[in-house]
C-alpha cells in the first residue's frame, strides 16, 4: 500500500542562506555539496530601519559645531551644538550640550538643551535637562527629566489665542467728594490707580 524510500529525506522547508561576505564558510556535508538546489538563490535583503546607514560618533570622539543632514546618527561620543538630523541615538557614553532636532530621538546617555522630535524615547540610563517637544513621548522608569513637555508637532506654530472678547465692565461705584486742601495743609497725592 505505501512505498518507503530508503534515501533520507530533504528538509524542503529550510531555504539555505549564503554566508555573509566577511565569514568563512561552513563546511557542507556530502549530500549538501551533490544537491542541487530547486529553487534560485535569490539575494537576502539585509533589514535596515530606515533605508540609510547609521553614522556614528565614537565614544572617543569629541565634536564642537552643528551637525545637520538627512541621515542617521548615532552618537557615542560629546557634541557641543545643536544636531539637526533624521533619526538620533544617544548612546549611554554619548552627550550632546544643545538643542536636538530629528524626527527619531533615542536617548541612553546625557542631552542638556531642548529636544524636539516627532517620537522620543528616554531609556532608563537617559539624563535630560531641557524642554522636550513630541508628538510621542517614553520615559523609562530610571531616566532622569529635567524641563517642560509639550506635546504637539514640531513645526506647528504656538497655538493662537482666541480671538480677544471685550471685557465686562466693571460697575461704576461713585466715589464720595474729596474734601478741597488749605493751603497751609499739607496735600497728598493719590497715586493708586482706579
Amino acid at each position: 500500500m505505501f512505498n518507503k524510500s530508503k534515501s533520507p529525506a530533504k528538509p524542503s522547508s529550510v531555504p539555505s542562506i549564503p554566508p555573509l561576505p566577511d565569514m568563512p564558510q561552513a563546511p557542507q556535508t556530502p549530500q549538501q555539496a551533490q544537491a542541487p538546489s530547486a529553487q534560485p538563490r535569490q539575494p537576502v535583503a539585509q533589514p535596515q530601519a530606515s533605508g540609510r546607514n547609521l553614522s556614528t560618533l565614537s565614544a572617543d570622539l569629541q565634536f564642537e559645531g552643528n551637525v545637520s543632514g538627512a541621515g542617521d546618527l548615532q552618537v557615542d561620543g560629546q557634541i557641543r551644538g545643536d544636531v539637526k538630523v533624521g533619526r538620533l541615538i544617544v548612546g549611554e557614553t554619548g552627550a550632546i550640550e544643545g538643542g536636538v532636532n530629528a524626527d527619531y530621538v533615542e536617548v541612553r546617555g546625557r542631552i542638556v538643551g531642548a529636544v524636539s522630535g516627532k517620537q522620543v524615547k528616554l531609556i532608563s540610563t537617559a539624563y535630560v535637562d531641557g524642554d522636550i517637544t513630541a508628538e510621542q513621548l517614553s520615559i523609562d522608569i530610571g531616566a532622569y527629566f529635567q524641563g517642560r513637555c509639550i506635546q504637539g508637532s514640531r513645526g506647528a506654530a504656538p497655538a493662537q489665542a482666541a480671538a480677544p472678547r471685550p471685557s465686562p465692565q466693571p460697575a461704576v461705584v461713585p466715589q464720595a467728594p474729596q474734601p478741597v486742601p488749605s493751603a497751609d495743609a499739607p496735600q497728598r497725592i493719590d497715586m493708586s490707580s482706579n
